[in-house]
């Protein structure tokens, strides 16, 4: 669904991500892994076209998109969440979701989607009307979460969900995610520094290390590996 082959970044002459290759196939949820400063969130931003690829390819459903600004990507079914929950403060939790429909003109389509976001989120549902820069962490990102969903994307890239949350907001987001996964078939690219929650999720992961990919493999495989374990576990 997702194929990143050869991706390198550079902020002037600081290279942040140099030749990555990745793939996430259709329903899957794959975890991209690493320290701080790894490169991790310059690759989602590049794959989106958020930031300008210095070399290499993204492809989504076969078709080259390298370059792509976001906008485009998400009437073709690719949505991204970028670090920080980042919401429109002085509108309504509302407004903020229904501008994720910006590409939907199906009234009854759009408003199909808000209630399976408010049924996902009962919080929401119970702040519709407050504004979104009066929420919580937690409901912030389940805001941005459910602002995304409204765009019907096939493939949703999450820069780190659990970024501070509480435990239990982590595991409401967590399920969230996997239900959308499991129920809908949603895949999902996701980084995440709790790698823990990340591996208990995603089928797959990568970790990225001076913007390369050191290690790839299933998620057991990764959990399993000693140098995963002591890095990222704390094991």
């Amino acid at each position: 669904m997702l194929s990143i082959e050869d991706l390198e970044v550079a902020y002037g002459g600081v290279r942040a991500v140099g030749g990555v290759s990745l793939e996430v196939g259709r329903g899957e949820v794959v975890a991209l892994l690493g320290a701080n400063g790894a490169g991790k969130s310059s690759t989602l931003r590049a794959a989106v076209g958020s930031v300008r690829a210095r070399a290499g390819r993204v492809r989504f459903d076969g078709e080259d998109i390298t370059g792509t600004p976001p906008h485009r990507l998400v009437s073709r079914g690719l949505a991204m969440i970028p670090e920080g929950a980042r919401v429109f403060a002085r509108q309504s939790v509302e407004a903020n979701l229904r501008l994720g429909a910006f590409t939907v003109h199906d009234q009854a389509e759009v408003q199909r989607r808000l209630e399976q976001v408010y049924g996902m989120f009962g919080r929401l549902a119970e702040r519709r009307a407050q504004l979104a820069g009066t929420l919580s962490g937690g409901e912030r990102q389940m805001l941005a979460i459910g602002r995304a969903l409204l765009s019907g994307p096939r493939l949703l890239l999450i820069d780190e969900p659990s970024l501070g949350l509480s435990p239990k907001l982590v595991e409401e987001v967590f399920e969230a995610l996997a239900g959308l996964n499991r129920e809908q078939g949603l895949s999902v690219l996701l980084v995440e520094q709790n790698t823990a929650m990340a591996l208990d999720l995603a089928a797959r992961g990568y970790v990225l290390q001076s913007g390369q990919i050191v290690l790839h493999g299933s998620a057991e495989e990764l959990r399993n590996d000693d140098e995963v374990r002591r890095a990222y576990l704390g094991l």
